[in-house]
C-alpha cells in the first residue's frame, strides 16, 4: 500500500491554501496519496466560517481590534494553552481522518498546528506531525510541543522555534509554484496598464481580500510622477472601483497570471509579508513593505527587513526614496543574492517524504 499524507490548511486569505496546494502537487508526483483538509470546515455549526468572516471584517474595518487580539493571544515566548477552538478542531479531525490513517500530517496554518500537536501529545495521532511555518515571524500560535518537526522560512525563525518548543526546526525553501521561477512578461503588463515611457510599474498588493490602506499608497506613488501603481485588489470589487474612479493607478481584480505580472514589474509594495512576498522572491522582484496590516503582517515585515530580504518604508517619502534606490543595479544584485539563499535550502517535500518513511 502506498504512503498517505494529510495536509491541514485554512482558507484565511489565499496564502495558506496556495502553500498546501503546491505542496500536495509536489508530494503526489512521487506516488503519495495526498488529502488536503481545511480545518475551519471541521468546526461545528459553521463557526469556522464565522471566524473567517470576523477576521476579514477586523482587517477591513477595525484593524485596531485585530491588533488587540494579536497582542493578547499571539505574542508570547511560550506556547499557548489549549483553547476550545483547538479542541473542537481536534475532535472534528478525529472524525474526519481518512482511512486508512495517514503516514504523516503537515500543517500550513497555525490553528491546524495546534490541533495536530494536541492530538499527537494525547496519543490520538500516531503519524508524525510536521508544521510548515508560513510566517517569517513565528508567533506562539504556530507552536505546540506535540508536533514532531518544524519547517521554517529562514535560520532565525528556525532557531527561535526550536528554542521555544524544544522540537527540531530547520530552514526549508519557499513553497511556490514553479511558474514563478521562470516567469516572463514580454511587456504585457506595461501595455495593459498604459505605462508611459520611463514610468516604472509598481505592483501594490492588498492580498486576496483587498485589505489595508492601499488607496493612499497608490495615490502617493502616482503623485511621484515616475511610478505607476498597479493595485492588486484581490476579490475586493469596491477597492477596485475606488482605484479606478479616483484615477490614481491601474486596478486589477483576482488574477491567475501572477508570475507574468511580477515578471513585468519594477517592484512589489506589500502589506502582509505573506505568500505574495515569497512569490516575488522567486520571480526576482524586489519587495518593499509599507503600511503593513497589524499583528503578523507588521511583525513579518520587520523580520524580513532584518534579514535583508525586503525594505520597510516608514513614510510616503520613504517609500519613494526606497523605490528610487532599487534603480541601482548594484542594489538589486545584492538583494537578489540574499534572497537566493532562501531557495538554496532543502525543499519541504524532501523532509516530508523522509517523515513518511
Amino acid at each position: 500500500m502506498g504512503k498517505r499524507l494529510l495536509i491541514l490548511t485554512a482558507a484565511m486569505g489565499a496564502g495558506h491554501d496556495a502553500v498546501a496546494g503546491e505542496l500536495a502537487r509536489r508530494v503526489a508526483r512521487r506516488g503519495v496519496e495526498v488529502c488536503v483538509l481545511d480545518v475551519l470546515e471541521l468546526v461545528p455549526l459553521r463557526l469556522g466560517h464565522g471566524l473567517r468572516r470576523m477576521y476579514e471584517a477586523m482587517l477591513r474595518g477595525a484593524p485596531w481590534l485585530y491588533e488587540g487580539v494579536y497582542q493578547a493571544f499571539f505574542v508570547s515566548p511560550r506556547p499557548p494553552p489549549a483553547s476550545p477552538l483547538t479542541a473542537l478542531i481536534a475532535r472534528g479531525l478525529e472524525r474526519r481522518l481518512p482511512g486508512p490513517p495517514p503516514d504523516a500530517v503537515v500543517s500550513t496554518f497555525h490553528v491546524a498546528a495546534q490541533a495536530a500537536g494536541l492530538m499527537r501529545l494525547r496519543g490520538r495521532l500516531d503519524a508524525p506531525s510536521l508544521v510548515l511555518v508560513t510566517d517569517f515571524a513565528a508567533h506562539r500560535m504556530w507552536l505546540h510541543p506535540g508536533n514532531d518537526r518544524y519547517l521554517c522560512p529562514d535560520e532565525a525563525s528556525a532557531r527561535s522555534v526550536a528554542e521555544r518548543t524544544g522540537r527540531p526546526a530547520e530552514r526549508v525553501a519557499p513553497v511556490v509554484r514553479p511558474g514563478f521561477l521562470r516567469a516572463h512578461d514580454g511587456g504585457r503588463l506595461r501595455a495593459e496598464a498604459g505605462a508611459r515611457p520611463g514610468e516604472r510599474v509598481v505592483l501594490v498588493s492588498a492580498g486576496a481580500w483587498g485589505v489595508g490602506r492601499v488607496t493612499e499608497t497608490a495615490r502617493g506613488l502616482a503623485a511621484s510622477g515616475r511610478y505607476l501603481p498597479v493595485v492588486l485588489c484581490g476579490r475586493n470589487g469596491r477597492l477596485r472601483a475606488r482605484i479606478r474612479e479616483g484615477g490614481i493607478g491601474y486596478a486589477l481584480g483576482w488574477r491567475d497570471d501572477m508570475p507574468g505580472l511580477m515578471a513585468g514589474a519594477y517592484a512589489l509594495v506589500d502589506n502582509a509579508a505573506g505568500q505574495t512576498c515569497r512569490e516575488a522572491f522567486a520571480c526576482g522582484l524586489p519587495v518593499v513593505s509599507y503600511r503593513p496590516i497589524p499583528g503578523h503582517g507588521r511583525d513579518g515585515a520587520e523580520a524580513m527587513a532584518r534579514a535583508g530580504l525586503s525594505a520597510f518604508a516608514r513614510s510616503p517619502a520613504g517609500l519613494v526614496e526606497t523605490l528610487d534606490l532599487l534603480g541601482s543595479e548594484q542594489v538589486r544584485k545584492a538583494w537578489a543574492q540574499r534572497v537566493g539563499t532562501l531557495f538554496d535550502a532543502v525543499r519541504a517535500e524532501h523532509v516530508i517524504r523522509a517523515a513518511l518513511g
